[in-house]
């Protein structure tokens, strides 16, 4: 049984790919967006839960976040999520409502924000050579097995090559995107 799976490679790229737009997703550029308290967790009923699943999350200003939250004994415990999720945020609260006014990003925040963009740009492309090197493998234990011959091991490994190139290619878009959306607001 061969175990090369191009299929299988192509979407652990893309995979890789998608997770580092949800990162990039949860990096502040000076307007509120809803996607960045998606990595916020909260500690309700004796549990770490998501944001998402104890409150609702809106944009109702573009310099203000509100959220919603729809236990009204769980309003300090998402006032402390956030406080603790390191995005800059001041948390106040409004009755059953959390808003959170965004300020103005100062130029060394967004030195730091382009920087850890970088870093999760690179990490992405860390988790697709790694995605490659399985492919590789494969296909040298399919050689060794006789399964395939070794001008197919060559055609393949191009193939594995040019999705590495190409996914790659695109975290340097993404990720140069981004920089340049946190550097020029």
């Amino acid at each position: 049984m061969a175990k090369y799976d191009k299929a299988d490679i192509e979407r652990r790229m893309k995979g890789a790919v998608e997770s580092l737009r949800g990162d990039l997703a949860g990096l502040r550029t000076g307007r509120a967006n809803t996607s960045l308290l998606d990595p916020v967790v909260v500690e309700v009923y004796g549990a770490m839960m998501p944001l998402s699943q104890v409150a609702t999350v809106s944009a109702p200003e573009p310099r203000m976040l509100s959220v919603q939250v729809w236990d009204k004994a769980n309003v300090t415990a998402v006032e402390k999520g956030i406080a603790k999720s390191n995005l800059g945020l001041n948390p106040m609260i409004d009755g059953q409502n959390v808003r959170l006014p965004i300020p103005d990003l100062t130029q060394e925040r967004r030195k730091d924000l382009a920087k850890l963009a970088g870093e999760y740009g690179e990490k992405g492309k860390i988790a697709i050579r790694n995605v490659r090197r399985d492919g590789m493998e494969a296909l040298k234990d399919d050689e060794k097995k006789k399964e395939i011959s070794e001008d197919e091991r060559k055609r393949s490994e191009d193939a594995v090559q040019k999705l590495t190139d190409s996914h790659i290619a695109e975290i340097d878009e993404v990720v140069a995107k981004k920089i340049q959306e946190i550097t020029t607001q």
